[in-house]
């Protein structure tokens, strides 16, 4: 066995979540050589794989994971800048993801500074195409270096090659299970203007014009009061986030949620254009107004108290605990406006790992 790999690792520590059993085998790999590793030992063995990252985004299995965890701590950050002010920033998959936006604040780089906040690390960014306050990653994303498993080799996979979408790549739709993230290179402008497009946003500064470090302070104000930024001392955080998508619907299927929401005396539903075909209603609101409001209690689960999106570990909660939850919301958002609500986070020892698309 390869000597960094430890066996029967409790995995609740590891998540935002505080649930799940424990690993059969886990790696902490700090280099490049140790994925590799990891990858043959899985291999050799017929071990079923997982990447886990920050532990932001998951729920773990009771029975926990009979296989490799394999946990990316390939760290820090180095930049470099070109004669028109663009900076090149690449930063190891391992790295505390907020603790990198601070990095690119305080060096006065904008093009993440909405993304302040968001716990993780920065290898699970371009995977789900992270995104938040009107900023996705791959707006900003030059590169991602990764291990191809099929290959056993390391090399760059361009912006374009990255297949992003709303909340998708390649890396979790077409090719999941196939990369292993190691770095991710952004391109961001040295001075540029916060960009302040996102309602809350626009509400928060009025008139005014922020820089990046007050955009960046204002966001973070913000997500505290949703409970959306992890603190021990808040049992809303023990959560995953945001745990629904908000679904994106073709402009006929508005026209009857439209329909079935002013029979329930709802006059106007808070919507964004996508596209002339599509736009994207916010699973937020679809669940309150289905009559899940926030502070639900369903036994050691509940709805966040601040946000309606988050499902919260209310204190000794099992993974069981949270699908139970996640089966009512689907249910009466279902049943209420006909629309069904995809999790965004990864499951995982479970029957087969379930990866959003």
């Amino acid at each position: 066995m390869v000597s960094q790999i430890l066996e029967n690792i409790p995995l609740a520590e590891f998540t935002t979540f505080k649930i799940g059993g424990n690993a059969r085998f886990f790696l902490a790999a700090k280099k490049e050589d140790e994925i590799i590793e990891a990858v043959r030992f899985a291999d050799k063995n017929k071990l079923k794989f997982f990447i886990l990252g920050g532990g932001s985004n998951v729920l773990i299995a009771d029975e926990g994971f009979d296989g490799l965890v394999l946990q990316i701590a390939h760290k820090g950050i180095s930049s470099s800048q070109e004669s028109d002010g663009t900076v090149y920033v690449n930063a190891g998959a391992g790295v505390d993801w907020d603790t990198f936006v601070a990095f690119c604040v305080s060096e006065n780089l904008q093009g993440v500074e909405c993304l302040s906040g968001i716990p993780g690390f920065v290898g699970g960014t371009p995977v789900q195409n992270v995104g938040a306050y009107g900023q996705e990653v791959s707006e900003t994303i030059v590169s991602v270096r990764v291990f191809d498993r099929k290959t056993e080799s390391f090399f760059d996979l361009l912006n374009c090659q990255c297949g992003f979408g709303y909340r998708t790549s390649i890396f979790n739709t077409t090719e999941k299970n196939r990369y292993i993230v190691s770095a991710v290179t952004y391109t961001l402008q040295s001075g540029g203007e916060p960009k302040i497009v996102y309602r809350d946003l626009q509400n928060y500064f009025g008139n005014a014009k922020p820089n990046l470090v007050e955009t960046r302070n204002a966001i973070l104000k913000i997500r505290v009061e949703k409970s959306m930024v992890i603190d021990a001392q808040d049992p809303n955080s023990r959560s995953a986030g945001s745990f629904f998508k908000n679904p994106i619907v073709t402009n006929e299927k508005f026209t009857e949620i439209e329909e079935r929401a002013g029979k329930l005396g709802i006059q106007q539903i808070p919507s964004f254009p996508v596209n002339k075909d599509n736009v994207k209603v916010p699973a937020a609101w679809l669940i309150e107004k289905s009559g899940l409001a926030k502070g639900y209690e369903h036994g050691r689960v509940g709805i966040s108290t601040k946000h309606s999106l988050a499902i919260v570990n209310r204190g000794g909660a099992t993974a069981k605990d949270v699908l139970a939850l996640k089966n009512i919301i689907q249910a009466r958002v279902w049943e209420t406006f006909g629309v069904g609500l995809n999790p965004e986070p990864v499951f995982v020892g479970f029957q087969e790992i379930y990866v959003p698309n």
